[in-house]
């Protein structure tokens, strides 16, 4: 269930964008004063543009709450005329329309947070809180993506996670790296005790993938923060 937090709409300016990866930009915007919200939380935007003020898309916040900006990780899609297309259009001195703070993803304590892809963007805010605040204790990331090239904010997370980051790769082997997809295999191998709380974010058939895998070895399904 989600909780709305926020019901206003705001045209929010943007302050600087840059790619993070080749196909993932990152949108620095304005924030409103007197504004809050929850890492992992996700919010609803919009182009401000003809045809496209009402085409709203939900995106997670990669700031926190304590940062005097905005911050969001978005992958375009280059291949259709949709909105992250349009969003990709986007740079510093245009705006943005933003409405709905809801929440996503709830931390709820350590845990092992998997990743599939662009999944990752709840999860970074959370990471940040914690590392800030020094909590980063029993908190591990299995990070899924097709190509390394496809990874986001690598050594941010590195930084952070330390030697509980770890990546996969579903569609190129890199030396040094997990050369394979998250599987029922590698869970059981990696975690072996599935008495513990996971988080999973990503595209829905990963999604549904892992949380089934995670039943079936044992996790509780009121452990599983999807």
């Amino acid at each position: 269930m989600t909780t709305n937090i926020v019901t206003d709409i705001y045209d929010l300016k943007i302050l600087d964008t840059n790619y993070v990866t080749h196909n993932v930009k990152r949108f620095v915007l304005e924030k409103p004063a007197d504004f809050s919200y929850i890492p992992g939380h996700s919010t609803r935007l919009a182009v401000n543009a003809p045809g496209w003020e009402d085409q709203w898309r939900s995106f997670s916040f990669t700031s926190l709450n304590s940062w005097d900006y905005l911050e969001f990780i978005i992958k375009i899609h280059n291949d259709h005329n949709g909105v992250t297309q349009q969003l990709g259009k986007l740079n510093a001195g245009t705006s943005i329309r933003m409405k709905d703070v809801f929440g996503t993803i709830d931390y709820k304590g350590p845990g092992i947070f998997i990743a599939g892809g662009t999944g990752i963007t709840p999860f970074i805010a959370i990471f940040r809180a914690l590392f800030y605040s020094g909590n980063m204790r029993n908190i591990g990331l299995f990070y899924s993506n097709h190509y390394h090239s496809d990874v986001i904010l690598h050594e941010e997370l590195t930084q952070m996670i330390g030697k509980n980051y770890a990546n996969f790769f579903s569609k190129e082997g890199v030396i040094g790296f997990g050369e394979k997809r998250i599987d029922r295999d590698f869970l059981v191998k990696a975690i072996g005790d599935f008495d513990k709380r996971f988080y999973v974010c990503g595209p829905e058939a990963f999604v549904d993938d892992i949380s089934g895998y995670l039943i079936e070895l044992g996790a509780r399904m009121d452990a599983i923060i999807i």
